[in-house]
């Protein structure tokens, strides 16, 4: 594939107010637009994630927690900070911050409606 692409992932929130709160004022992101009370886009660095309100949660949440699956990959360029950040949040982790064995450090943490979100830093960039 020569063009470039990019990917903008779809997450259902029951409660829309609650989720933007966590992602910008929790995760520190930025709102990118709001479409009406039921949608609306988030930016985390060059990408968007965007969010739907929707009655009934979303049923991948089981599926994925029972599976130790994950709905989102971040990589940040200080993994460390910002597991330390968010645990001044009072941000309870899924997974504790450590070294894995594919060469990232990584941390994994629940989002309002239980999304599970990990976060990661290649070995390499990290030195």
């Amino acid at each position: 594939m020569s063009a470039h692409v990019t990917v903008t992932p779809q997450l259902r929130t029951t409660n829309l107010e609650a989720t933007l709160d966590f992602y910008i004022n929790t995760l520190g992101m930025e709102l990118d637009f709001r479409y009406e009370d039921f949608y609306a886009g988030i930016r985390a660095g060059n990408q968007q994630i965007q969010f739907k309100l929707v009655d009934d949660p979303d049923p991948s949440i089981a599926f994925v927690r029972e599976g130790d699956h994950l709905h989102l990959y971040f990589r940040v360029s200080d993994v460390d900070s910002y597991a330390a950040e968010l645990k001044a949040k009072d941000v309870s982790f899924r997974h504790e911050l450590a070294e894995k064995p594919w060469g990232a450090r990584e941390f994994a943490i629940e989002d309002n409606q239980g999304h599970i979100l990990y976060f990661a830093q290649d070995e390499e960039s990290a030195s």
